[in-house]
Parts: structure tokens; sequence; C-alpha cells
């Protein structure tokens, strides 16, 4: 009997040996997972068909709003290895075929600031785990690093007025516009 290989493909096995089942197969499984069922197969595929596109999107956004907050009064600075300013730009540059979707900024006024954008933002979306098409906003001192103290907070890099945004693919004017009221 041939023994399984992460290259073996996809299909179904079947087996009239107990003895393969109950050591090799369930160690197989055990170290690697079951298979997803048929629908979240179909759906990861249909996801991977637009995946460049979404991406591009993301990445293309991502430096349009990283501009914008660059360039707004109220933030400090932006952090996004497609500006310029970033002092990972060069070499970010040079490994990169793009920037991704996902950016930090510091606002000026720190904590009121960061809960005041948090409370007003209406296109983005108030979420501590990042990473979809939407455009997903949080404030760690406010949200998932609030019951840290403010000095544990600081020695880590979350300062009062960090905030995480992972860029969507909605038109990037709305984002920006929504970005533009809820600093206002």
């Amino acid at each position: 009997m041939k023994k399984l290989s992460p290259q073996a493909g996809i299909g179904a096995l079947v087996s009239s040996h107990p003895e393969f089942v109950k050591k090799e197969l369930h160690a197989t499984l055990t170290t690697l997972g079951g298979s997803p069922s048929p629908f979240d197969c179909w759906l990861t595929n249909l996801g991977l068909k637009t995946f460049a596109l979404r991406m591009a999107r993301h990445c293309e956004n991502a430096l349009a709003v990283a501009r914008y907050l660059e360039g707004h009064p109220k933030v400090a600075h932006v952090k996004y290895p497609g500006l310029e300013s970033h002092p990972g730009h060069k070499i970010a540059n040079q490994q990169m075929s793009n920037f991704g979707g996902m950016l930090t900024f510091e606002l000026r006024d720190g904590m009121q600031a960061g809960t005041s954008l948090m409370e007003r933002v209406r296109v983005a979306t108030l979420a501590v785990s990042l990473g979809n098409v939407d455009t997903l906003i949080q404030h760690p001192a406010s949200m998932t690093h609030h019951n840290v103290p403010a000095e544990e907070r600081r020695k880590i890099g979350i300062t009062d007025g960090l905030v995480r945004l992972s860029v969507g693919i909605e038109d990037v004017e709305d984002i920006i516009a929504d970005l533009e009221q809820a600093l206002e």
C-alpha cells in the first residue's frame, strides 16, 4: 500500500484495512486536518478566481488613503510601505509588486481623537480582526488593548492615537470621504 503524501491530490480514501485507518490515516488526518466540505471548496475556488483583482484594488485604495491621511492636519504620521516617507519603502519597493491593504496612522490628539473617530466612521466597520473586502478600522487603545495599562501599551508601540485600517475594495472616494467627515 502507498503512503499518503501532501502531493496525493484530491479525492477519497477507502480502505478495508482497519489498522491502516487507525494508525497511518489517523496520524495523517491529525497532522494535516480533514477535508473541507464541497461547499467550502466551491467558495474557495470562487474566491480565488477574483483574488488578483481584489488584491489590486486593496493596494490601490490603500495607497490613495495613505496619501490622503499623510496630508491630513490631525494625523501625525502614517505607516504604509507604499509611501516614500516610510523607512522601509525602498526595500519594500524592491521586494513587493504592491504594498497591501493594511496601514496604521497616529492621530495627534490621542485617545479622545481615536474614540471619536471610531464613533463617527460610517463606511469603515469597527472590527478587532482585520482583513476583508470591506474597509475595517480599529483603535487598539480603546478596543483590543483597552485592558492593558497605557505604559505597557506604549512599550509595545500601541499609543493612544494609533489607528489600524484595513482598506477595502469600496470606491476609494467613499472611503476617503468617510475618514474626512469622521476626522472633522
